[in-house]
């Protein structure tokens, strides 16, 4: 894991434009948002499906640092006083307290507009229809249909009490379309997998994306501000329903294991049993911060 988290650090510093191209401050801040922080799960995610189909890990570079700059992007937006005015990610300042929400509107925008140009210009694969599905797949997963959906129907769910499955909806589209894209992409680069071995993957991608949400919740909860390097319990501050809200500490407790559970025996038709992907499966359903 440390290796890949290096390699996407480099390969993003590379992609990146420099602080003193101008406009310099917009440089400036599109690097401090997506540089220096963050677990890089949805890269890692997308390395080790594609290792599963001996792609080639340079260009595998590209996808691990458009998922991550769409990602970034999503979290810079994210944390605006028009969303969810935070005021800390990854342990520092969030992007509009240290530069200004003007600037953070453009990062976003700027950090989403690179990881497509980095999509795009950079040759995938050998099938020039396939690095289009790619292409199409990242967007689709970024979008209404997606994560920016799924953020629009938590910002109207706010003060409502909602069902499980209403909650897993949001969930689904808020934080699993992209981790479902960066394990479909991954996969992608390499060669081609049968109907049976795409389902399984998209399988574990839907349960372990699922599962991450579970432990946010959870890990807003219970931890503190300085262990998770944002504001711990502003779900709970600001009326959000989340799976602690609806099922309480205990029963979201046993969903994390049962969706860690069916999300490793997706993997067992994969070769090695996606050895890989299993690892970093087990690190998002028992990680501390």
């Amino acid at each position: 894991m440390l290796e890949r988290q290096s390699m996407v650090e480099a390969a993003l510093n590379a992609v990146l434009p420099a602080s003193g191209h101008a406009p310099g401050g917009l440089h400036s801040a599109m690097r401090y948002a997506a540089l220096g922080g963050g677990k890089r799960i949805r890269p890692l995610l997308a390395y080790a499906a594609a290792e599963l189909v001996n792609a080639d890990m340079s260009r595998v570079d590209a996808v691990a640092c458009a998922v991550e700059l769409v990602h970034a992007y999503s979290l810079v937006h994210d944390d605006m006083p028009c969303m969810d005015d935070d005021n800390l990610r990854r342990g520092k300042p969030t992007v509009h307290v240290a530069y200004d929400e003007a600037t953070a509107l453009l990062v976003g925008d700027s950090l989403q507009s690179l990881a497509f140009q980095v999509l795009s210009e950079t040759v995938l694969c050998d099938d020039a229809a396939q690095q289009l599905r790619i292409v199409k797949m990242l967007a689709v997963a970024s979008g209404s249909l997606g994560m920016a959906g799924g953020q629009a129907i938590d910002l109207d769910s706010v003060g409502k009490n909602l069902s499980l499955p209403e909650l897993e909806f949001m969930h689904v589209h808020k934080t699993g379309a992209l981790i479902r894209a960066s394990v479909q992409i991954g996969a992608m680069c390499g060669e081609r997998i049968d109907e049976a071995d795409q389902d399984s993957l998209d399988r574990f991608a839907k349960l372990a994306g699922l599962g991450f949400q579970v432990i946010d919740d959870l890990l807003d909860a219970e931890s503190s501000t300085a262990t998770l390097g944002k504001t711990a319990g502003k779900d709970a501050i600001d009326n959000k329903p989340t799976y602690v809200s609806v099922l309480g500490i205990d029963r979201s407790r046993d969903l994390a294991q049962e969706l860690c559970d069916n999300s490793m025996r997706a993997l067992d038709r994969l070769p090695a049993g996606g050895a890989r992907l299993r690892d970093i499966a087990d690190f998002i359903f028992h990680r501390k911060f």
